[in-house]
C-alpha cells in the first residue's frame, strides 16, 4: 500500500501543477500578437524587450525567436520559431510521462498487492487449516483492498493524463496558428 499512497502522491501533485501550468492565460495571452505586431512595425524591439517578451509566456517565447530573425526571409523566421517550439511543446508536455506511468503501475502494484496477500492466506490454511472462515475472509480483504486501492489511482490519473495531453494538442495548434500570423503579417502576406 505505501507504493500506491506514494503513487497517489505524486499524481495528485502532478494533476494539480498542470492545471496552474496549462491555463490558456498563461501560455498564449489574449491580444499578444497584436501588441507586438505594433510595436515591431513602429520599431525593432531591442534585445531587452526580445528578452522581456521571451519571459512573459511560451508564445511570447516563440515571438522572440521569430522576431530575432524578421529581417531575414519569411522561411528563416518560420523555421526559428518551430526550433524554439521544440523546447515549448516539451515545456508543455512536462510531467505527463510520469502521469501516465502511474496510470499504468498502480494496478500493476495493487495486482501485486493483492498476490502477496493471497500467499499469505494460503500460509495461514497451510498452518491452521481451512475451517476458521474469518481468518480466511480477512486475509482475503485485505488481499483485495490493495488492487482497489491501485485501480481508484490509476483510473483518475489516466483519465487527466488524457485530458492533459488533449489539453497540450489544443495549445500547440494555438501557438502555431498565432505564429503563422504573426510571421505572415510582418512580411506582407496577411492583412492586419
Amino acid at each position: 500500500m505505501l507504493p500506491i499512497a506514494l503513487c497517489s502522491v505524486v499524481a495528485v501533485a502532478i494533476i494539480l501543477e498542470r492545471f496552474w501550468s496549462l491555463r490558456k492565460s498563461r501560455i498564449a495571452p489574449q491580444g499578444l500578437r497584436e501588441q507586438i505586431i505594433q510595436q515591431a512595425l513602429s520599431s525593432p524591439l531591442s534585445s531587452s524587450q526580445l528578452f522581456e517578451l521571451e519571459q512573459n509566456s511560451p508564445l511570447g517565447r516563440l515571438f522572440a525567436a521569430g522576431l530575432r530573425n524578421a529581417s531575414y526571409s519569411r522561411e528563416v523566421m518560420k523555421e526559428s520559431i518551430e526550433e524554439a517550439a521544440t523546447a515549448v511543446i516539451h515545456q508543455l508536455e512536462h510531467f505527463l510521462s510520469l502521469l501516465g506511468t502511474i496510470a499504468a503501475i498502480t494496478p500493476l502494484l495493487g495486482l501485486l498487492g493483492t498476490v502477496l496477500g493471497m500467499i499469505d492466506v494460503f500460509a495461514v490454511i497451510m498452518e491452521q487449516g481451512s475451517g476458521q472462515a474469518n481468518l480466511l475472509a480477512g486475509g482475503i480483504s485485505k488481499a483485495l483492498m490493495t488492487t482497489a486501492a491501485g485501480l481508484s489511482i490509476a483510473i483518475p490519473a489516466l483519465l487527466f493524463h488524457r485530458f492533459f495531453e488533449r489539453r497540450v494538442s489544443e495549445l500547440v495548434v494555438e501557438l502555431e496558428q498565432e505564429s503563422i500570423k504573426l510571421v505572415e503579417q510582418l512580411h506582407g502576406q496577411r492583412a492586419r
